[in-house]
């Protein structure tokens, strides 16, 4: 795997992961499928239990203007492990998101991406080259269709490739399922009760032929200015092979004024 496309999988991987409320939701979800099964005794009722789960999906949404963090990032694929990696990202919703990617060993800046709603900039400092790309890189490089908002969503917390138009939704005690479909994936998104903090995140391929699916968990949630933010998260996503990422967020903040710039040295060879 060469360096961009690691770089890539850093924002866009989804995972499974083995934490402290691993074991809660593995009960209620079937690790294979994102279907859920329910037994509604009338028509009121699942109106009901709809309208109060997108009221909770809506509290629990972290909305935001600005975003900054430091992540520690430690990756292995089915062929080798990669040495940590530091991740310094800046995100103006819905606009620009911007990351330095640093070797923890080396304590250098290695690269840096510049992602906006129509183009990925990659700069790799280590060879002194610049690759200018349509956001449709992206899906060419995972065969999953990436676009600035789902990436934003990935990075800040919020649920992926989720439909509230089309969701079916279980409850349980201390955990509320609900199951959406898209035109590209069917999702499975956890959240806990009464926190209503998200806990999980699944994906499976609507083209069963893809077999693409993808897990994010959620862990240690702190909560800063009134805003819940998982700072664990470990990232799995498996097609033909298996890329496992670690997430530790060391820093983080939100509606900070930022500066965001690009530059890109002249002697820099266009890949």
């Amino acid at each position: 795997m060469n360096l961009f496309k690691i770089l890539l999988a850093l924002l866009i991987a989804t995972s499974v992961v083995q934490c402290r409320s691993g074991k809660a939701i593995s009960k209620a979800i079937s690790t294979r499928d994102t279907t859920l099964q329910v037994k509604t005794k009338n028509v009121a009722d699942s109106i009901l239990l709809i309208n109060e789960t997108k009221s909770i999906l809506q509290k629990a949404n972290i909305n935001f203007k600005t975003f900054s963090a430091k992540i520690k990032m430690d990756i292995e694929t089915s062929k080798e492990k990669v040495p940590d990696l530091i991740a310094n990202v800046r995100i103006l919703k819905d606009s620009i998101i911007w990351v330095s990617v640093s070797a923890s060993i080396f304590n250098y800046e290695v690269a840096r991406l510049f992602i906006t709603k129509d183009s990925v900039i990659f700069v790799n400092k280590k060879d002194k080259e610049v690759s200018y790309r349509s956001i449709d890189y992206l899906q060419e490089l995972t065969d999953i269709p990436f676009d600035l908002k789902e990436l934003q969503n990935l990075l800040v917390g919020n649920p992926i490739f989720f439909n509230e138009k089309n969701m079916t939704v279980k409850k349980f005690e201390k955990l509320l399922l609900v199951a959406s479909a898209g035109a590209d994936f069917k999702s499975l998104t956890t959240l806990s009760l009464p926190q209503n903090l998200l806990q999980h995140c699944k994906l499976d391929d609507v083209d069963v032929m893809q077999n693409r699916t993808a897990d994010v968990t959620y862990d240690d949630y702190s909560n800063e200015n009134g805003i819940a933010f998982a700072t664990r998260r470990q990232i799995v996503a498996s097609e033909k092979n298996k890329l496992t990422i670690r997430m530790n967020y060391k820093q983080y903040e939100f509606n900070k004024e930022l500066s965001v710039s690009f530059n890109v040295p002249k002697s820099y060879k266009k890949k």
